[in-house]
């Protein structure tokens, strides 16, 4: 509940709101899952399956976010529909900016995790200096609740980074790897429940919610059968039905919240008996079992590592050992996305036999995006064809230094891959 000192704090700090952030109960917990999963199965549909890109992708949902935050941000007080359609937009924004770092700019991902861990806690050292209060049940300013936002947002960033690299220390299925943090969760719950700071108890549940529900996601999207070595295995829902069921189920919770007003704070306070005050004591005792929850999940993690798994092919073993004749590759495929393909080769090898690096570089990356979005339609109809011109692709790819650690290499290699990829099919 929000003390006198927060009250005060408030009043000094800005114009004073009805509390921005629903009451932390059941429900919190289960929209929020809920989110969390569609920003990662709504991302994956719209950059690899409608062909965006993983740029414009980001572009596109940060002017969605920008415009909806606005409209969140005007209003005077916690209403569940545009609270909750500003953090699914949320959490597909801070997904989209993780993956860049991975994917486009080969960023690995201990850094990433380290980085967006310096900037939460950066976020929350300005927050608890300016504020007093990193509570949730006292956003009833403009300024915090510019604090909670952009703590919403890193946190998303964070839980992605640090899902993926669990993923890629362990080798682990989206399925065994939905039980840590689950698993987590539940002894935060029960730590909290013995005397834990609430808030400290709160923020750690908040991001470890990310990856369990980027886990659920790719778990429900991905095919029963792997699509090569260390990929992940799932009910093959797919990611554009894996967001519909859940935008679903979120549309129906915030219907059901928006009705009963049960998740409103001020409607909660009148009808439940406010919380024990904490106790000092039980909170040092609660935080040293923290640290020992943080060490034994860093032993888990070392274990998990150590053991003999299959990870994803590495990029460099692209090659082909299938040889086929120019054009063979392509006699299964559709004209019209075979056509595609070639305009934008066409157009990287224009731009990069004239000295346009920028623009062979940027077709070049169009390419790439193009050809992953075709990838589960091209792939079933002809499976060796596919492989074929994935491995060349590949070979142009690492010339532009894309999806490769090496920088760009010279026009003349540039131009000498994309004159075997268009050969190919022709």
């Amino acid at each position: 509940m929000t003390t006198t000192s927060e009250v005060d704090a408030g009043r000094r700090s800005g114009r004073l709101m009805l509390n921005k952030v629903p009451e932390v109960t059941i429900w919190f917990w289960v929209i929020k899952i809920l989110c969390t999963t569609v920003g990662e199965s709504f991302a994956d549909w719209i950059n690899m399956k409608l062909g965006v890109g993983l740029v414009n992708t980001a572009w596109i949902f940060t002017a969605v976010f920008v415009v909806v935050l606005a409209v969140q941000m005007r209003l005077k007080r916690y209403v569940p529909f545009p609270y909750w359609l500003t953090v699914v937009v949320v959490s597909v924004t801070g997904t989209l900016y993780t993956d860049i770092l991975t994917d486009q700019l080969n960023v690995p991902l201990w850094i990433s995790s380290s980085v967006f861990s310096v900037m939460l806690a950066v976020v929350f050292g300005v927050w608890w200096l300016r504020e007093r209060t990193l509570s949730i049940h006292s956003v009833t300013t403009r300024s915090r609740e510019s604090f909670y936002w952009l703590t919403v947002l890193v946190t998303f960033a964070l839980g992605t980074a640090t899902g993926d690299w669990t993923l890629e220390l362990t080798g682990w299925s989206p399925g065994v790897s939905v039980l840590l943090p689950l698993g987590l969760i539940a002894a935060i719950t029960l730590l909290w429940k013995f005397g834990a700071n609430p808030v400290l108890s709160f923020w750690l549940a908040y991001i470890l919610t990310r990856p369990l529900g980027a886990n659920i996601g790719d778990w429900l999207a991905a095919p029963k059968v792997a699509q090569g070595p260390g990929e992940p295995t799932g009910l093959a829902l797919g990611t554009f039905t894996t967001s519909l069921i859940f935008l679903g189920l979120i549309l129906a919770t915030v219907v059901y919240l928006t009705v009963t007003r049960s998740d409103v704070t001020e409607t909660y306070d009148a009808t439940h008996t406010p919380q024990v005050t904490a106790n000092p004591q039980r909170e040092r005792v609660a935080l040293a079992g923290f640290g020992l929850l943080a060490v034994a999940t860093g032993a888990l993690l070392v274990w998990a590592h150590s053991q003999p798994h299959v990870g994803p092919a590495p990029e460099d073993d692209a090659t082909s050992t299938v040889q086929l004749a120019p054009g063979q590759a392509v006699k299964k495929f559709p004209a019209a996305k075979v056509d595609a393909l070639k305009a934008l080769a066409s157009a990287s090898l224009k731009d990069a036999h004239s000295g346009n690096a920028s623009g062979a570089h940027k077709a070049a990356q169009s390419l790439r995006d193009l050809w992953d979005a075709d990838q589960a339609t091209l792939q079933p109809l002809d499976n060796t064809g596919w492989t074929f011109l994935d491995a060349q692709m590949d070979q142009v790819l690492k010339t532009f230094g894309i999806d490769h650690s090496n920088p760009p290499m010279s026009p003349a290699q540039q131009e000498a891959e994309l004159n075997t990829l268009l050969t190919d099919m022709r």
